[in-house]
């Protein structure tokens, strides 16, 4: 079950992966044109997945949709990581002394405030941007990685073969770096794929609102913005990103779930 799940969610992520990548290159259509006169069709061979109220291809629309949504959550995991998994080793190797308490406790300020929050908060001063979504969602992918490398590095400060480290004069700096961090590499390589998952969902969220990717830019999000007002009289201009969105948190979640059971020594040894 465990392969299966890997197999299915890194075929699920792996299609829109790969729509987003070509789409850097190749789109079936102009994303920018406007054509009242082919607005509203039904998919057919030159446009296979319709148009919408401008007469945009809707195929196009989805695969540059991919790269707005795919990037935003890549680079806003990213942030996460490079600042969150620093501070969260700092915190514990320095478990329950100044350094720690001012980090957790600037976790949990952040934790107040969710991604949508902040994101009104940032445009209400920069002004709306898929720049300033991937600020919002960094921002608050950094306590949540903060937490899990804490979390995973405590109990290893305990354990004997870093007692030895710190005999040998090794720092805490270096210790975490050559001795904790790859120690708990899997945790967060998980934890990731989740955050991952969630960054598309926010984006999508930030931009239905109308706080992410501003126009020409396709973006899922703002796709269903547009197809609300229409979704009783042409519905696919709601079903399809609407689905794409879906497949794509599905498939990210079913990659995190199978790659948590197979990292786990204590899952791949059947152990609860």
């Amino acid at each position: 079950m465990t392969r299966t799940a890997l197999v299915i969610g890194a075929v699920l992520s792996g299609v829109f992966l790969a729509a987003a990548l070509i789409s850097l290159v190749w789109v079936p259509h102009d994303i920018t044109g406007v054509s009242i006169a082919t607005r509203l069709q039904p998919a057919s061979a030159s446009h296979l997945l319709g148009t919408d109220h401008l007469g945009r291809d809707l195929a196009s629309m989805l695969m540059v949709g991919a790269r707005t949504s795919i990037a935003v959550a890549v680079v806003a995991v990213g942030i996460g990581i490079a600042i969150g998994v620093p501070l969260g080793l700092a915190a514990a190797a320095n478990r329950g002394g100044w350094l720690d308490e001012i980090i957790m406790r600037a976790n949990d300020l952040i934790f107040a405030f969710p991604s949508l929050v902040i994101a009104i908060l940032i445009t209400a001063r920069y002004g709306p941007s898929a720049t300033n979504a991937i600020l919002a969602i960094g921002i608050f992918n950094i306590p949540v990685f903060a937490r899990v490398a804490r979390g995973g590095a405590l109990p290893l400060w305990t354990l004997d073969y870093i007692l030895a480290a710190r005999t040998a004069g090794k720092g805490k700096l270096r210790i975490s770096a050559e001795h904790i961090l790859p120690n708990i590499a899997n945790l967060l390589i998980v934890q990731a794929t989740i955050q991952f998952s969630l960054g598309i969902l926010a984006e999508a969220a930030l931009s239905y609102v109308g706080l992410g990717a501003q126009p020409p830019t396709p973006s899922w999000g703002r796709m269903l913005a547009e197809a609300q007002t229409m979704i009783y009289t042409h519905p696919m201009l709601a079903v399809l990103p609407g689905l794409a969105i879906v497949g794509m948190v599905l498939g990210l979640n079913l990659m995190g779930d199978g790659l948590r059971d197979l990292l786990d020594p204590r899952l791949r040894r059947g152990v609860k």
